[in-house]
């Protein structure tokens, strides 16, 4: 069982791809337990929105335009919690792609997935994302326990891909599947780094959720997804790092 702190007041939190689906309610949720939540979108405007909404129910949310694909976005991010707070205590990485089917089902296209493909799903969910954290991490470094909490996906999970009787055996999406598992192995690599810090890194496996990656024959609502990153978000002193969770039940890698 996960337990949680319930107050996150004073705490700043980064949400990319949060002006939608799970990392929107992500944010609301963090927001709700009285962090300063700041929404990385795409499109500003989008971003801005979102933060309104959450403004509009006593939530303290600012956007950043953010694109975790472009250096000078990551700069920027950096540059803006530097300046603003100093710290950072909350990134969730929420941010990805899936590019090869547009509503999950079973599938396996290994032979003819393309080069680029393999290169836009690699980019934005795992090489991109592995650089913003690295360039945010001098600033969670400085908050009092830094929670960094990798947005993966059971489909990230090798022992269940092997598995015939696995509820995911037949969903083989190359792409996907292999950028999740490598965010999985970030996850466990940076844990061990700073195991002797304050800081701890997590994957989260949301669900199959209702959004635009998800499709329409999800089982679950965004607001349902977006609990296992809260937990994760706001673990204890003594919660776990280096592992693979949905809401309290640990995955195999």
């Amino acid at each position: 069982m996960i337990t949680n702190t319930n107050h996150l007041d004073g705490k700043v939190a980064f949400i990319t791809g949060g002006n939608r689906g799970i990392g929107f309610e992500t944010a609301r949720e963090l927001g709700k337990l009285g962090a300063n939540v700041v929404i990385g979108a795409r499109d500003l405007q989008k971003g801005e929105a979102a933060a309104e909404t959450l403004r509009s129910e006593g939530i303290q949310a600012e956007s950043l335009k953010f694109n975790i694909t472009l250096a000078e976005d990551r700069q920027a991010a950096y540059d803006f919690f530097d300046q603003r707070y100093g710290k950072l205590d909350i990134l969730i990485n929420n941010a990805g792609v899936q590019k090869e089917i547009e509503h999950l089902s079973p599938m396996n296209q290994t032979s003819t997935v393309s080069p680029a493909v393999l290169y836009e799903t690699f980019n934005a969910n795992f090489f991109s994302l592995v650089e913003t954290t690295q360039q945010l991490l001098p600033l969670i470094r400085k908050a009092p326990a830094g929670r960094i909490v990798n947005l993966s996906s059971a489909l990230g999970s090798l022992t269940l891909h092997a598995n015939p009787a696995s509820p995911i055996y037949g969903v083989k999406l190359l792409a996907y599947n292999s950028s999740k598992a490598a965010l999985n192995s970030f996850t466990i690599h940076l844990a061990h780094e700073l195991m002797d810090t304050p800081i701890k890194v997590n994957s989260a496996h949301p669900g199959w959720v209702k959004t635009e990656l998800g499709g329409k024959y999800a089982e679950i609502d965004a607001t349902e997804g977006s609990r296992t990153s809260v937990k994760l978000a706001t673990l204890p002193t003594d919660g776990p790092t280096g592992k693979f969770y949905h809401l309290d039940d640990e995955l195999p890698w």
